[in-house]
């Protein structure tokens, strides 16, 4: 990755000593590119140069074809070294950039996306900007070196014009990040958003292929969560069918890798066929709690299955021999975007015989005409596993036992092509949403590996990403770096707070707290309510980013809040409380406006306007009835219920749910409380059951807990 090029006769750049994938890749370009800091930023006003700032990250098909095509030519190099003081940054170590140029590139196009090209004064005010550009006029966007041309003549003859563009621009960003405001006495979001929500998703509803709008189609988690949460809560049918018609046909699709496992990051069509063929860790880690939920809803194999290879993609492709979680594979390999994945049929037929291939290219779409650029995507678009089995008078089980040996032929014959890069980096954000989702397949299938990669994961972070008492955001090549965000401890908190909830260890709970305070002391904006995504004690930036909105990850905010609310359960810790209802009022302006746009908020919000249910299980955790108390409680999708689970001295008796309370007989007891208000205790299963609503013991849920 960091080899100077055949035959050329290159130095490294201003980028040796970095350890991000995406900047190393960029190590010997002819451009003298520089990392972001406080060198590169004193050269520009030294100098009095514009800086060139190019925003991308590892996994980026565009941003290999603007390094091919342009950082790579010479002439271009050329006029970014003698006219700019170039800077190349990693979107994903660096997302308080990325959120700032991005919406300045949003306000002066009307569209983003990466790589995110843009110009700035020496004082960091954006004055031009764009995405990908072509070195030469094509495609009806402007040639980059025409480009960079134009506005070195600009900085020179025409600088009040920039500065003022500048100036404008800045002050705008200002105003979006400036807190909204709030009529007297207004309230906090709460379920009537939720199902304002639910029908403004239904009017943009794809009925035909499942998801939301048209093509391009990313996988809608936030919006799909939100319409699980609403079927549970009214019993209406439409959402879940909305729901439950957007899992399908993202499984079913190519967009899902169904001989490997784990999902691409979007599909470029309305029917989930063709994907972006990039492999992002948050994409696996938002989809599997979705598939969890939509199992516990549904009972259907392929959810289960969907999870299940998923995770056995982060455990054999993601997962770093510490415990942490890289971050992505690249949608590249020897130099063509998806070429790893797709296949012609007579590559099925040489790995496994014209029988069992033949079997494989009729259910798998690998038959017929190419689907995309010569060859095939594997996809079930055709028909789900389900109603081929029926064709063939079997189950749909005994079809994938079938499938199975010959998937793994197929994978493995795949694992000797030229494999795409591996962004090996570990994000504390990203692990923190990883290890929920681990926790989630656990606490649904009682999968035991699912609950080491969490617990390694939360381990390792802990250990490596934790500085002097504070929370670091990357770790590569030996080296923790960069101040956290708000959604490094927000994520990773409410991760070992799911970790917690599922083996009941004192340890996560407690370290969950301790990032909940750190979160409160250093980002929380205590004039407005609500929360910054840089720390108090962050380097100066052009602005101090609040986003509310879910985008390609959860809000921060929202997740706070979520957290601080359930952490006030746990502990019965009012101030975490204060805090998560004056984030939530804080966001109430634009929730009300778009409320589709917030679920992150609107879960908190549902969590702040009905207390959860609180579930104190007494008694040791090994014990037969302790674990199918446990089954009880996680067999059905429940609206965020609390869980504790020990002996009342545990932690010191700082777990609030347990304190006071004892085992009847001598025997594992559960109390069903609302506000610490407890109904009387029970001690078997079904009583607790009837307690938590069920008439009767879930069919679903863990054998194993």
């Amino acid at each position: 990755m960091t080899s100077p090029p055949r035959g050329a006769d290159r130095r490294p750049n201003g980028l040796a000593g970095q350890t991000s994938p995406y900047l190393l890749q960029h190590l010997y370009n002819p451009v003298d590119w520089q990392p972001w800091g406080a060198a590169a930023l004193a050269r520009s006003r030294d100098e009095d140069k514009p800086i060139f700032l190019s925003i991308g990250y590892a996994a980026c098909h565009w941003c290999h074809v603007m390094e091919r095509e342009s950082f790579e030519n010479p002439v271009i190099a050329g006029l970014l070294n003698a006219h700019f003081v170039p800077i190349k940054v990693d979107r994903e170590e660096r997302p308080d950039l990325d959120e700032i140029y991005m919406k300045a590139v949003q306000l002066l196009t009307g569209q983003g996306g990466w790589p995110l090209s843009v110009f700035l004064t020496p004082e960091l005010c954006p004055f031009l900007g764009g995405t990908y550009f072509p070195p030469d006029d094509r495609h009806g966007r402007p040639g980059f070196a025409a480009l960079l041309e134009g506005v070195a003549r600009a900085w020179v003859a025409s600088r009040s014009a920039v500065d003022r563009t500048a100036e404008q621009l800045s002050r705008e960003l200002e105003r979006i990040d400036a807190a909204p405001a709030r009529a007297a006495g207004a309230d906090r979001p709460g379920l009537r958003e939720s199902a304002r929500a639910a029908a403004e998703l239904a009017r943009r509803f794809d009925p035909r292929w499942g998801g939301f709008g048209g093509a391009p189609k990313f996988p809608p988690d936030g919006g799909l969560a939100l319409l699980l949460r609403e079927h549970v809560r009214r019993g209406e049918r439409v959402p879940l069918e909305m729901a439950e018609r957007t899992l399908d046909a993202m499984a079913l699709g190519g967009m899902y890798d169904h001989f490997g496992g784990g999902f691409a990051r979007y599909s470029v069509d309305e029917r989930w066929l063709v994907p972006h063929f990039e492999k992002m860790l948050y994409n696996q880690a938002l989809l599997v709690p979705l598939y969890a939920d939509g199992w516990l809803v549904t009972g259907k194999p392929l959810y289960r299955r969907v999870v299940s290879q998923t995770l056995e993609f982060v455990r054999r492709e993601l997962t770093d021999a510490g415990g942490g979680f890289y971050s992505s594979l690249d949608a590249d390999s020897a130099g063509e975007e998806g070429l790893f994945y797709v296949w012609t049929p007579d590559e099925i037929d040489e790995v496994l015989g014209p029988a069992a291939g033949s079997l494989v290219r009729d259910l798998y779409d690998l038959s017929l005409a190419p689907n995309f650029e010569g060859r095939s995507i594997p996809n079930l678009l055709g028909g789900s596993l389900a109603e081929r089995a029926a064709e063939r008078g079997i189950t749909e089980e005994e079809l994938d036992l079938r499938l199975d040996p010959l998937r793994a032929r197929l994978l493995e014959a795949r694992g000797r092509r030229d494999r795409p890069a591996t962004d090996d980096k570990i994000l504390t954000a990203w692990n923190g949403l990883m290890i929920s989702a681990c926790c989630r397949a656990f606490q649904t299938f009682g999968s035991s590996d699912a609950l080491a990669m969490g617990r390694g994961a939360a381990a390792f972070v802990l250990e490596k990403l934790v500085r002097k008492g504070r929370l670091l955001a990357s770790h590569r090549a030996g080296q923790s770096r960069l101040n956290a965000y708000l959604d490094d401890h927000a994520f990773l908190a409410r991760g070992l707070l799911d970790l917690y909830e599922s083996d009941f260890d004192p340890r996560w709970l407690l370290a969950a707290e301790g990032l909940a305070e750190t979160m409160v002391a250093h980002f929380e904006d205590r004039d407005a309510g609500g929360f910054f995504f840089t720390s108090d004690d962050h380097e100066p930036l052009l602005t101090r980013s609040r986003s509310l909105h879910d985008g390609a990850l959860p809000a921060g905010a929202g997740v706070g809040a979520e957290l601080l609310l359930r952490l006030a359960v746990h502990l019965d810790r009012a101030d975490f409380r204060r805090v998560a209802e004056r984030t939530l009022a804080a966001g109430q302006p634009l929730v009300s406006r778009v409320p589709a746009a917030y679920p992150s908020l609107l879960l908190a919000a549902e969590l702040a306007e009905a207390p959860p249910l609180e579930v104190a299980l007494v008694g040791p955790a090994e014990q037969a009835a302790s674990r199918e108390f446990l089954r009880v409680v996680r067999g059905r999708l429940r609206l965020s219920p609390v869980v504790q689970l020990g002996e009342p001295s545990a932690a010191d008796g700082r777990l609030a749910l347990l304190r006071g309370k004892s085992a009847l007989e001598g025997r594992p007891t559960a109390y069903v409380c609302q506000n610490y208000a407890c109904q009387s205790p029970v001690t078997d299963a079904a009583s607790l059951a009837l307690r938590l609503g069920d008439p009767d013991i879930p069919h679903r849920g863990p054998a194993e807990s």
